[in-house]
């Protein structure tokens, strides 16, 4: 289902947890990692769609999450021809996607990459809400810098999100730099925290031993 233009509608999912950290699913057989997404069937709302897609690719179901918020309007991404079939050259384009901001409030364990016979991902983690998204296929990262900045005010602050520390120093409630008693927490060291059963595999190829906080691999 595609609109005049050549996009096909589809909906974005960034999951948090409690620590407001983000889900990555790293795509099956391959380097890259991403968020949850998929395309909205023929008579679906995008909620449907994203209740769907969240059920299909991390297992997760709708008393498993909190909607926080949404983006306003379509979020567009362009494909390059490389990675379009070749039927369908010439007439699809890309998707636009509306970006959905999910608090997990179910556990780890709800979380399952083999819900469905067609998994998409075979790991995931844990990461900053600001990480480098370096580690996302080139063509799409714009579009998830828009989602992330868009939706990055919706955050729940309780959760102290140390929000754009990876992009600049801390800045405290007084105008101070570094920690303060009022302030954000800075992001730990190299010390952290695994998700339950989960295992540390640094991937060389891609530098993410810099910025994970875990792995969870499909058995």
């Amino acid at each position: 289902m595609l609109d005049r233009d050549g996009f096909r509608p589809n909906v974005g999912i960034i999951l948090l947890n409690q620590k407001n950290q983000v889900f990555w699913g790293k795509r099956i057989r391959t380097h890259s990692w991403q968020f949850p997404q998929g395309g909205i069937d023929r008579g679906e709302t995008p909620e449907q769609a994203m209740y769907r897609e969240l059920h299909e690719e991390v297992g997760l179901r709708p008393e498993h999450v909190r909607i926080i918020a949404r983006t306003r309007d379509w979020l567009r991404y362009e494909v390059p021809d490389r990675y379009i079939r070749r039927d369908a050259r010439g007439h699809y384009k890309g998707q636009k996607q509306i970006w959905y901001l999910l608090q997990l409030t179910g556990h780890d364990w709800n979380l399952n990459l083999r819900a469905t016979n067609h998994p998409e991902f075979d790991a995931w983690r844990w990461n900053d809400y600001w990480v480098p998204l370096d580690v996302v296929v080139e063509f799409k990262r714009g579009v998830y810098e828009m989602a992330l900045t868009e939706l990055a005010r919706f955050i729940p602050r309780h959760e102290h999100h140390r929000n754009r520390y990876l992009r600049g120093g801390v800045r405290t409630r007084d105008g101070m730099d570094g920690p303060h008693d009022g302030g954000m927490t800075p992001v730990p060291g190299p010390e952290f925290e695994l998700p339950p059963g989960a295992t540390f595999e640094p991937d060389p190829q891609t530098g993410l031993h810099q910025l994970a906080r875990g792995t969870q691999r499909v058995p």
